[in-house]
């Protein structure tokens, strides 16, 4: 019912903007009819009434951008809500049953299993806000160092497998033959964020492919300059409108069938931002609804500046 009522107030406010635009032309274009014989007095009208339309449009152009940007805020805080709520009361309830009840030790370990997991949950979505904000930022990686990034991505892969429950199939290494048997997979970065943006790429896949995880994961050096990553899922898809929404800070994509998909919408503003640092880009293809996903994240190979040595 909220999205409905800020849906209207968009609407409402757009076409009063564009009412009174249209208002302020019409007299602007009477006044300058009634007075076209003196000149000076047309001129100064005209630019005038141009000023205030103007005017207008900025005014409800940003005033759409605000409620846009509260709604997203809202839900931000809503998906925030029910994944720092969810996990503790899972863990709040299994250390209840543990007080209470005489628990069998396979049991008892069962539930110190799920409690890990979702101590894991808890502590993820912490990380992501803590990151998200230093990502806003936009300062340069603090360290920046020689990173074998083909080395990085299988590593952030078993991480995956693991957190995810996955198959070896389910997630599959597809490096470029110029990259299988050198380290031309080098650049130089913070590897503590490179492994964050990876893992976010992987764990985003793994999410929107609720129908079965088929992910490819490609790694490729078209040329000397730059490195290309591609996570290749076969989920829901993206339609093209959204192609870039989906890197902006709390957006997530307005799809019926992803209503049941949580997160936060911080993944993939995350992955913007470290690739931004590191001089990078990343971007997303998809041909529409439940034909898949390919996200894409260039970096560029550099080397760390030689030092001058003094004689």
């Amino acid at each position: 019912m909220r999205i409905i009522s800020r849906q209207k107030a968009i609407y409402t406010f757009l076409s009063l903007g564009v009412c009174l635009a249209g208002l302020a032309a019409a007299v602007g274009s009477g006044w300058t009819i009634l007075n076209w014989r003196e000149g000076v007095k047309v001129f100064l009208g005209i630019i005038f009434f141009g000023v205030i339309a103007a005017g207008l449009v900025v005014y409800t152009i940003f005033l759409v951008r605000e409620i846009r940007r509260n709604e997203q805020h809202d839900s931000f805080i809503n998906a925030v809500t029910h994944e720092l709520k969810t996990p503790i009361a899972s863990i709040r309830l299994y250390l209840q049953t543990l007080q209470r009840l005489d628990v069998a030790e396979a049991q008892r370990r069962q539930f110190y299993e799920l409690m890990l997991v979702d101590t894991e949950r808890l502590l993820h979505t912490v990380e992501q806000v803590l990151k998200a904000g230093e990502a806003a930022q936009k300062k340069s990686p603090a360290q920046r160092s020689p990173v074998e990034f083909g080395a990085l991505v299988r590593e952030c892969m078993e991480l995956a497998r693991t957190r995810h429950h996955l198959q070896a199939g389910d997630l599959e290494y597809r490096p470029s033959l110029s990259l299988q048997n050198s380290d031309g997979a080098r650049v130089v970065g913070d590897p503590e964020e490179l492994r964050t943006a990876v893992s976010n790429l992987l764990d985003n896949a793994v999410k929107y492919s609720p129908d079965g995880v088929h992910i490819s994961v490609e790694l490729d050096a078209p040329d000397e300059k730059r490195l290309v990553l591609r996570v290749r899922d076969r989920g829901v898809g993206i339609p093209e409108h959204e192609l870039k929404r989906i890197f902006k800070r709390f957006y997530r994509v307005t799809q019926r069938s992803l209503s049941q998909v949580k997160g936060t919408g911080l993944g993939l503003f995350i992955v913007r931002s470290i690739a931004r640092k590191h001089g990078g880009r990343v971007f997303a293809e998809s041909e529409g609804a439940g034909k898949g996903t390919t996200v894409t994240l260039e970096l560029p190979r550099k080397e760390l500046p030689r030092k001058e040595t003094v004689a």
